[in-house]
């Protein structure tokens, strides 16, 4: 009698949850009693954790709770993916860390409830898993995903100056172990599926779509439960162990990043460090610190970089323009370079150049690009055949873009463009990627000059995320679009610059390259240099840079971009040259290059001399930056930012030049 009292409580709390409406989220019960809770947020594409969500998954695991279900399933009803991450929006409504801190004990509460409930848990995951979306997974008993190349999971929130707030700090170190947990957190790195069930995250893996549910139906039913980490892996969460893996990770970590500039990756080891005994104090730890980073000034403008590139990205879509195949004309490194990174991206390459004996270097070098990249032979073969050696240029009537990446002559490339404007298709983009000729000059001979557009690559093309749009005076608006959707489908984002000599980023490049080599001219070490520009923040030193650019590029700056006295700087380039000293293409610059690395000597520079070459360093960058603001060659100064962190590595954690200068100006106007 009593137990049947109990089910038909349990029967009427689980008809009271599906009579209850919720905003983002669908509630069903099926036969067996599983309760299927799929997470679909109103007016998005994909899911967030905005604080509606998870205060209606509060609302929700309180029902639960009363319901006493066979199962619990969230899963996600948007087709893409499950979940991205923590609605970022949010973020910056916080002014106080207490508030920040308030907010994440709230959102530790509800996952806590969840991970309480009597009944067997599952997420059953597609797509995109990312930050909170997986702090909610793991605290599930059971996570089942679909293997297939869009599946992602991860922690990165150390690209947004925090660390996993939610839980997963604690919870993820529970299940993989200490150390391959913090690896994955403090390198913010996306895992598919394979490689995350490899490493224990994932529980089980299934192959369809339709699986997900029927899998997750049986997890349920036989009760199933993660293994967690091994014996050995949980050894790396405890002490003695736990201390040293804490002194490794803090020397790894300060390698690649100054825990001045990036406070977060460094705070969670330390929490890490002291608390990972005690569960609690984990979770408290979590709200506290994350808040206080939150409201920081690295997380602030870290924020600020990622909605410019959700701004850039938005710049790249024109649905009724989609490129498969792309014709590049010179194949020396930059135009071969264009044409793998296209391959990689899936489109099919025809590759010209006067003589085959030009065109077999790009193919070797994209053959490297492909087996880094791609890994699998198959893939590999695919890609090759993708690439496709025209000496004839029979691709450019079939071409969707061509791009023009011949030597800098003006004459060359107008008869270049002579020749193959009436075989072009009419819907097809010209582009050339001139660094520093104006568009105006290039395209006077042709029967539509408003076609020709810049498409300004970076060297190494598949690293620089950053190809500049240029438009001319008499360039049609269509043209650049184009362009645009075509930087977004090959993995880029676009930015619209003006014809202006040496466009935004070699613009602002040239001074700062000069001074560094006045700076050197003047007998100051090129490794002080270098590591004095690292302290500010930038992700290598100018001499460095000079080396990758090349110093035949560098010196043809210095004739045309540099401004003031630069012949000292023009004799040392050319000298460099005539010895074969390009930089790193040669194997040797200003540094001895060895596998792709520059062979420095250590260098050690004390703050005060540091910060004062730091200083004289910079200015004439920022200088040239505020230049080319008044000189409106981009459209506002956030994309003006955004041009300078993507082109040059411009210290992300300032949230870009213009947003610096800002920021002193204010520091100063406080202080007056």
């Amino acid at each position: 009698m009593i137990d049947q009292r109990s089910n038909d409580l349990r029967r009427k709390n689980m008809s009271t949850l599906e009579d209850q409406q919720f905003e983002h989220w669908q509630v069903e019960k099926d036969t067996s009693d599983i309760l299927w809770l799929t997470i679909d947020r109103k007016g998005e594409s994909t899911n967030s954790l905005s604080e509606a969500v998870l205060s209606e998954l509060n609302a929700l695991m309180e029902i639960a709770e009363n319901a006493d279900p066979a199962g619990v399933v969230i899963q996600s009803g948007k087709p893409d993916s499950f979940i991205v991450g923590a609605d970022i929006r949010e973020f910056g409504s916080f002014e106080k860390a207490e508030d920040a801190s308030a907010k994440i004990r709230e959102g530790h509460a509800v996952f806590a409830r969840l991970e309480s409930l009597e009944c067997p848990t599952v997420a059953a995951i597609h797509g995109f898993c990312l930050g909170g979306g997986l702090e909610m997974a793991l605290a599930c008993d059971y996570i089942i995903a679909l293997n297939t190349p869009e599946t992602r999971v991860g922690l990165p929130e150390v690209k947004l100056g925090i660390f996993p707030g939610l839980g997963g700090t604690t919870r993820l170190t529970e299940k993989v172990g200490g150390l391959k947990g913090m690896e994955l957190m403090l390198t913010g790195r996306m895992l598919r599926a394979p490689a995350a069930r490899g490493m224990g995250i994932i529980d089980e893996l299934v192959s369809e779509f339709g699986s997900l549910r029927w899998s997750a139906r049986r997890a349920i039913l036989k009760k199933r439960k993660s293994r967690g980490a091994g014996s050995v892996a949980s050894l790396t969460n405890r002490q003695p162990a736990r201390k040293a893996i804490a002194a490794m990770l803090r020397k790894k970590t300060a390698e690649k990043a100054n825990p001045d500039h990036y406070p977060a990756p460094f705070a969670l080891i330390d929490l890490w460090e002291k608390h990972r005994d005690n569960r609690l104090a984990m979770f408290e730890g979590e709200a506290k610190v994350v808040g206080e980073l939150m409201v920081g000034p690295t997380a602030t403008n870290l924020r600020r970089i990622f909605f410019l590139t959700e701004r850039m990205k938005e710049l790249g879509k024109a649905e009724d323009f989609k490129v498969r195949r792309v014709h590049v004309i010179g194949a020396g490194v930059m135009g071969g370079d264009i044409a793998a990174w296209c391959v990689v991206q899936g489109m099919e390459v025809t590759l010209q150049d006067r003589e085959m004996k030009y065109i077999e270097p790009a193919l070797a070098r994209a053959k490297k690009l492909f087996k880094r990249r791609l890994k699998k032979k198959p893939a590999i073969s695919a890609a090759m055949s993708r690439l496709i050696a025209d000496v004839d240029a029979a691709g450019v009537e079939r071409a969707d873009v061509i791009i023009e990446a011949i030597y800098e002559n003006a004459d060359a490339k107008r008869e270049l463009y002579a020749a193959i404007e009436p075989r072009m298709a009419e819907h097809a983009v010209l582009a050339t990627n001139t660094s520093a000729l104006p568009l105006e000059e290039l395209s006077r001979d042709l029967k539509n000059p408003e076609r020709l557009i810049g498409l300004h690559f970076f060297n190494p093309v598949a690293k620089m995320p950053l190809v500049e749009i240029v438009h001319g005076e008499k360039t049609a608006d269509s043209w650049t679009v184009k362009g645009a959707a075509f930087c977004s489908q090959i993995n880029r984002f676009p930015l619209r610059t003006k014809s202006s000599p040496g466009f935004l980023v070699n613009r602002v490049l040239a001074p700062y390259l000069m001074e560094a080599i006045s700076m050197h001219l003047e007998g100051i070490d090129k490794e002080i240099i270098d590591a004095a520009a690292i302290r500010f923040g930038m992700p290598m030193g100018p001499i460095e840079l000079a080396d990758i650019v090349g110093l035949d590029v560098c010196i043809n700056v210095a004739k045309t971009l540099a401004k003031g006295d630069v012949e000292a700087h023009r004799k040392l380039l050319q000298g460099m040259i005539d010895d074969n000293k390009l930089g790193k293409k040669s194997g040797e610059g200003f540094y001895t290059w060895v596998k792709g690395k520059a062979n420095r000597k250590p260098a050690t520079v004390d703050n005060a001399y540091g910060d004062q070459l730091a200083k004289r360093l910079m200015k004439p960058f920022l200088d040239e930056c505020k230049a080319v603001s008044a000189d409106e060659i981009v459209e506002d100064d956030d994309l003006l930012d955004a041009g300078i962190i993507f082109g040059t590595g411009f210290a992300p954690f300032t949230g870009g030049p213009m947003n610096y200068l800002a920021n002193q100006d204010k520091k100063e106007n406080t202080h007056v």
